[in-house]
Formats: structure tokens, C-alpha cells, sequence
């Protein structure tokens, strides 16, 4: 589902409070501003500080690709590079060259633009793959995000419990104050704890996910492209291409499609 993400972190911090509720505890027990502040600032100026200013620019992207991205059509891939099989056993590699344009995924048009250019099929690989590479290591960059901030977090708020009980024992000799301060200290760790486990944590997750399926999806294409260069057999292509999809989604791969990636999804982390 495209937005499970957001879904499932809705429904942990609404089943979180509504237990406590459930129990007798105010909804507006759970705003302090102080540990609110201590927590976010704390939070953010530590991650910033592990991961640069540059990762950080990215945390609205990253989230927008955790909450809405579509999952990898790897049926409708194996399809289309049948299709591109099909077209260039018929009329020659060479045909290949009036539809590269007309592609919309950068991968699969790089990869036939190198075929049709002639390019060694070691060359082309490496070429590939490389790209891939550094692909994989820019996802991995983007998750290290939410995940530092995941680590950070649950620290942050024993921080400000710390803080907070400090607070509370200046005052003792105030009975009055005694229980809303202790309890206002450990709101800073259960927010610490919370957001660690129901936000950051899960989105790092998600995102390391996502690229582990695009990288299946750019190892598939990558396959794909390799034995149309070869000048293999659109059977033999798609029998080879299969293996890459889930047995349920394999009866929509039987179609071949010839008219490109124009459907394929964004990359799960720029």
C-alpha cells in the first residue's frame, strides 16, 4: 500500500494515547513545552551535527518518499523489456535508437542508449552497475537520517527527564509542585522514546526497503538490457526476467509492452 508508512505510524501513536486515556490519563498531560523544545532541538542539533547540513536539507524529500511512494512494477518491467527484445530481434538493435528518447526512466534509457552505441556488454555492466552503486550509497545516506536521529533521540529525553528531576529537587520543600514537575521530567523521555520508535526509526526502515526493492527492479533491468544485447530469444528473456517477480504478479508480465518506462516509479531517495 503507497501510504502504509504514514498509516501505520498514525495508528501506533494513536493507539499509544489512546491506552494511556484508557487509563485515565488527559491527552493534555502530554503537552510540555519544555521537553517538546529540549527534545526536537536536541534531536535535530545532534543529528545535524552527525549527518551535515546537506543530508538535512533532504529530510522533507526523504519523508515524501517514505509516505507516498509507489512499490516497484517489476511484472510490468519484465514486460516492456520483452517488449524492447521483441523489437530489436525483428529490426536490429539499431531500432532501439527511435524509442531510447521516448523513455522515461533514466536507468533503462542510459542502458539501450549504450546498446545501441555499440558498448562492449563487459563495459556496459560495469557502467551499470556502478551506477547502481552509487544509487544504493545515496539511499543509504538518506535512511542514516532518520536513523541517527532514532539513536539520539531516546538520549535526548533521559536528558531532559535529568533536567526536569533536577527541577524537582530544588523544590522539595514545595509538596505542592512535587507531583505535576515529576511528572512534566519524564514527559521528555517518554517523547524521546516515542518519536524514536514511531517515527524515526520506521520511516529509516522504510526507506532502506524501498531502495532494496529498487535495486531489485534496476538488477532486473540491468539483466533485461544485457540479453536484448546479446540478441537473446523474447522468451528466453522473459523465462530469465521472471525469476525477479513474486509468483503471485507473474501472469501480468506475460503481455510484452514496447513503449518504454514511462510508468516507472521515482527513486526511493534522490
Amino acid at each position: 500500500m503507497k501510504a502504509a508508512t504514514a498509516i501505520g505510524i498514525v495508528v501506533a501513536a494513536l493507539g499509544i494515547l489512546g491506552g494511556a486515556v484508557m487509563e485515565g490519563t488527559s491527552p493534555a498531560a502530554f503537552i510540555n513545552i519544555p521537553a517538546i523544545v529540549i527534545i526536537f532541538s536536541g534531536t535535530g542539533g545532534a543529528t545535524l551535527a552527525a549527518v551535515g547540513m546537506e543530508r538535512m536539507k533532504l529530510i522533507p524529500g526523504l519523508y515524501k518518499k517514505a509516505f507516498s511512494s509507489e512499490p516497484a512494477d517489476l511484472a510490468g518491467r519484465v514486460g516492456e523489456m520483452v517488449g524492447f527484445a521483441e523489437r530489436a530481434r525483428k529490426d536490429g538493435l539499431l531500432a532501439l535508437e527511435s524509442e531510447v528518447e521516448a523513455i522515461d526512466d533514466a536507468f533503462t534509457r542510459k542502458g539501450l542508449q549504450l546498446v545501441v552505441d555499440g558498448t562492449d556488454p563487459d563495459m556496459l555492466r560495469e557502467i551499470l552497475e556502478t551506477e547502481m552503486d552509487a544509487m544504493h550509497a545515496r539511499h543509504k545516506a538518506g535512511a542514516e537520517v532518520f536513523k541517527s536521529a532514532g539513536g539520539f533521540s531516546p538520549t535526548i529525553g533521559i536528558i531532559g527527564t535529568v533536567m526536569g528531576l533536577v527541577h524537582v529537587l530544588e523544590n522539595l520543600s514545595n509538596p505542592a509542585i512535587l507531583g505535576p514537575a515529576i511528572s512534566g521530567a519524564f514527559i521528555a523521555t517518554l517523547l524521546g522514546v516515542g518519536m524514536a520508535n514511531v517515527v524515526f526509526l520506521p520511516v529509516a526502515s522504510r526507506l532502506k526497503a524501498l531502495s532494496e526493492e529498487e535495486m531489485e527492479e534496476r538488477t532486473l533491468l540491468l539483466e533485461g538490457i544485457l540479453s536484448i544485447q546479446a540478441g537473446d530469444n523474447p522468451r528466453v528473456v522473459a523465462e530469465k526476467l521472471m525469476s525477479f517477480v513474486p509468483p503471485g504478479e507473474r501472469e501480468r508480465a506475460a503481455e510484452p509492452k514496447a513503449e518504454g518506462l514511462k510508468g516507472a516509479p521515482e527513486p526511493a531517495v534522490a
